[in-house]
């Protein structure tokens, strides 16, 4: 390749780039994704984006033409060819298989079939090489109008029902069934949000983002689950790997922790919950959260237990939790996470948190309570009794356990 990326890449105006601009779709007419060609000559995937499909008026920019045929029909193996679809009708009129077709080509019996099925003939059914070729070619440009934009009866229908605070789930749904004998009129939510959230489609107007339940006026963007950093330095123990023991209650020893939040988010109170016997811990946390107080904290607890009931601790994955190894090894005590948004997985200390609220109401102040109020507290659901444990109280229960072990 001739073209060199400089050295250089101060903030360059439209007619500098020209050099990359030709370079970019010189490759993109050999089959290069619009990523591998942008990335070859050294501009971003969105400047790539601009140059393939244009870009309308904002009222700062000028619009600027979508760039056409920029891929030859062919070019990129990603694709059926004229060729291929000529193989595809000779082996179809003597009757092979679609497995058997996909095989000779080396493609998915998928891409066979949809071939056949999208670019027949409609009237009588039998599939034309060229013409489907020609089919293909009409379909690819892009960019292309959406369906809510080329149907106004089915934009006038969605924006009344987003009016009435309808979710795009629903309007999807709702299309669905009360037309289920026109395909036209049917869209699903996806293609509702991007209407809504894509700039310049212009399909609905964007007031109506409004009525949706986040109110917000563009996506909210989420990392994939390759692309997701590790939450703590030190690799966590997932609740996948606890011991099995610890589903069945049986054995006293296993803890589920969490904090509560105080008003503002400036203070908090840690609580840990003993499985078998509901029984309530909770720790005091006057200053902050942070993971060498939360450790500090929790490490003080813990020394208060005898060995047999120390075998395992769950917790969220709270930034409070960052130096549980150092925690782990110090208290003797096995640390193991819930996955991400699975509060059930600590379906105790959720439960017992909600009642610590009759005490600690949420939006107040937490750092005003002492340690010696708080043991109060915990003695007091501790001596409660509990429909679960068939009216045995929490310390009447682990009392009972722990002078069976013995």
């Amino acid at each position: 390749m001739g073209f060199e990326i400089r050295s250089v890449r101060s903030p360059q105006g439209r007619r500098k780039l020209a050099g990359e601009r030709e370079e970019y779709f010189r490759l993109v007419s050999y089959g290069f994704s619009n990523k591998a060609a942008s990335g070859l000559v050294g501009v971003n995937e969105r400047t790539g984006r601009g140059w393939r499909n244009g870009r309308p008026a904002d009222g700062v920019k000028r619009s600027r033409p979508a760039a056409r045929n920029v891929r030859p029909v062919g070019a990129c193996s990603r694709f059926l060819g004229e060729d291929d679809r000529i193989v595809i009708a000779d082996r179809c009129r003597a009757g092979m298989s679609v497995r058997g077709i996909a095989a000779e080509l080396g493609r998915s019996a998928s891409t066979i079939s949809r071939e056949v099925k999208r670019n027949s003939h409609p009237g009588s059914g039998d599939y034309r090489p060229h013409a489907a070729q020609a089919r293909a070619d009409a379909r690819r440009p892009r960019p292309k109008t959406g369906k809510i934009a080329g149907n106004l009866e089915l934009r006038d229908v969605v924006q009344g029902w987003l009016g009435l605070e309808w979710s795009p789930e629903q309007i999807s749904r709702s299309l669905r069934r009360d037309y289920a004998d026109r395909p036209e009129m049917q869209v699903s939510h996806e293609t509702i949000y991007q209407a809504l959230y894509v700039q310049g489609r212009g399909e609905l107007r964007r007031e109506l983002t409004a009525a949706l339940r986040t109110g917000r006026t563009y996506r909210k963007p989420r990392r994939r689950p390759d692309q997701r950093q590790p939450r703590f330095t030190t690799p966590m123990v997932m609740i996948s790997d606890r011991p099995a023991e610890v589903e069945d209650r049986a054995v006293p020893g296993h803890w589920e922790g969490d904090l509560i939040i105080g008003k503002a988010g400036s203070s908090q109170i840690g609580t840990l919950v003993e499985r078998a016997t509901r029984y309530v811990l909770l720790v005091h946390l006057p200053g902050n959260r942070d993971a060498e107080t939360v450790r500090d904290a929790l490490l003080a607890t813990a020394a208060t237990l005898p060995a047999h009931l120390k075998r395992s601790l769950t917790w969220d994955q709270g930034a409070e939790m960052a130096l549980h190894h150092q925690f782990s090894l110090a208290a003797d005590l096995p640390v193991y996470f819930c996955d991400p948004h699975s509060p059930w997985q600590r379906g105790s200390n959720e439960n017992t948190n909600g009642l610590l609220r009759q005490y600690f109401p949420k939006g107040t102040d937490l750092a005003v309570h002492s340690a010696d109020h708080l043991a109060a507290i915990a003695a007091r659901l501790n001596g409660r009794p509990r429909k679960t444990l068939d009216w045995e109280t929490p310390a009447e229960r682990l009392a009972k356990l722990l002078a069976t072990a013995s």
